[in-house]
């Protein structure tokens, strides 16, 4: 005989409402979590037959049938159930249908409590290596990039203003530490989330002599968790992921958002690939970085989340509450965002081009080589910073007059500021030397960023994932 579907109703005298039953059940976005729900059934069904709290019989029937189910989902031949609200008990109930009472063996010593946040760990851990080894092959097209585009030298902006020439290799590199740091996130969350609940029941554990120890191994997990209440009350692992997803998508989203001005006509530095551009429907000439744009707004939908995540633990009391429910589309919906925008990021930088001439000439009609007027007038004429910078601005102002770009003042003119400036200054104010002057650490002259590649070249070869 069986499992009942209404057999969590004893209780209750009236059925389930058609309102309640469409608010309360899950399955439309747990079920995702068969896979995880079986495995994390079949450890506990194999302890508690070991531990002889069910026959040994009983344990190999139990996992007979759940991988039979298995089998049926992944073959599209297993029927979803709304009245049977979540993941859990649909598959608990199909367990019934196969086996019999024996079924009902299986929920000794635990609770859905511990379950769901089981399977979601499990499901969590996963896809947190797999996020994680998006993140490295996008690093290592920004390496490639850096390596590649390294003698290009573009405007480097503060105030989205001109401010010092950089090397394009030296601008790729700045989103591959940005990058790394999302590593080191998803690997810190990982470690936090590498405790097994499964044995701590509703909330305060269990009278059943079981071995969490066991289901921990079996798992895969690094220890169990120490305390029942807080476990089951706990979703900080969710609201770390969602905190990394968050400032990855923002990383994301600023690198998305260059690309998409860069690749401007008004501005011509960068040229991404055909197959991640669209066209207009009423301007044949118009070539639109659509795919940077919508990963730039997708970050909202993973900020969001983790908002609306925050917002929904803020108030809640010890221990489990229905609003815990919630949590799965939230983590969901972050992941598959992440999952998309990591994959056309990829392509982005795979394909992106620098119009090489573009960018000479943006920085040959600034004065982007101002700060090299006021450093060589430190460096040769013992002038203070603050005098130089002082100088230097009356100079600007001078060229700016004369519709004149620093390289082009004559000698003579710069005497007029200041007799002791000779013609060295001239081979000083040069762009590239400029740019492999910045020779500090973390600086942009080419033999600190073919140091800074290397160096990430070594990091992500010795990445775990």
């Amino acid at each position: 005989m069986s499992i009942k579907k209404n057999k969590l109703r004893n209780r209750f005298k009236k059925p389930v409402s058609a309102a309640f039953e469409k608010i309360n059940s899950s399955i439309e976005f747990d079920k995702f979590l068969f896979n995880e729900d079986i495995e994390a059934s079949i450890a506990h069904a194999s302890m508690l037959g070991s531990q002889r709290i069910i026959s040994v019989s009983d344990s190999n029937k139990i996992i007979s049938g759940l991988k039979k189910i298995k089998s049926e989902i992944k073959n599209n031949k297993f029927k979803f159930d709304n009245q049977l609200e979540d993941i859990h008990m649909n598959i608990e109930y199909r367990l019934s249908e196969i086996i019999g009472d024996v079924a009902g063996k299986l929920h000794t010593a635990r609770s859905r409590n511990d379950q769901v946040i089981t399977d979601l760990k499990l499901w969590m851990k996963k896809d947190n290596v797999l996020i994680s080894k998006k993140i490295k092959k996008l690093k290592n097209s920004l390496v490639k990039s850096a390596n590649k585009n390294i003698e290009i030298l573009l405007p480097g902006l503060t105030h989205f203003q001109s401010a010092q020439p950089i090397s394009a290799g030296h601008y790729f590199m700045a989103y591959y530490e940005m990058f790394s740091r999302d590593t080191t996130r998803f690997g810190d969350s990982l470690k936090r989330l590498d405790e097994n609940p499964l044995g701590v029941g509703a909330l305060a554990g269990t009278n059943f002599s079981i071995n969490r120890n066991k289901t921990t191994k079996t798992l895969g997990f690094k220890k169990p968790t120490r305390n029942s209440l807080d476990t089951v009350s706990d979703r900080d692992f969710v609201i770390d992921f969602l905190s990394s997803a968050s400032l990855l998508s923002m990383h994301l989203s600023r690198i998305a958002e260059e690309v998409a001005l860069y690749s401007s006509d008004l501005i011509n530095l960068f040229k991404i690939g055909d197959q991640l551009m669209s066209s207009s429907s009423i301007m044949p000439q118009k070539r639109n970085p659509d795919g940077a744009e919508l990963i730039r707004a997708k970050a909202s939908i993973a900020i969001g989340n983790l908002s609306s995540m925050l917002n929904l633990m803020k108030s809640l009391p010890l221990t489990y509450s229905k609003d815990l429910q919630e949590d799965k589309i939230l983590v969901t919906s972050t992941s598959e965002t992440l999952h998309i925008c990591l994959d056309c990021m990829i392509e982005i930088i795979d394909t992106l081009e620098i119009n090489k001439k573009s960018a000479e000439k943006i920085i040959s009609k600034t004065y982007i080589n101002a700060t090299e007027l006021a450093d060589w007038l430190v460096i040769k004429l013992n002038y203070t910073f603050r005098d130089a910078h002082s100088l230097t601005g009356k100079i600007v102002n001078f060229a700016e007059k004369k519709k004149l770009f620093l390289k082009d003042i004559t000698l003579r003119d710069y005497k007029s500021f200041d007799q002791n400036i000779d013609k060295s200054l001239y081979d000083f104010l040069s762009i590239k030397k400029s740019v492999n002057n910045k020779q500090s650490y973390g600086g942009t002259a080419i033999s600190q960023i073919k140091k800074m590649i290397a160096i990430a070249r070594k990091e992500i070869k010795n990445e775990k994932y």
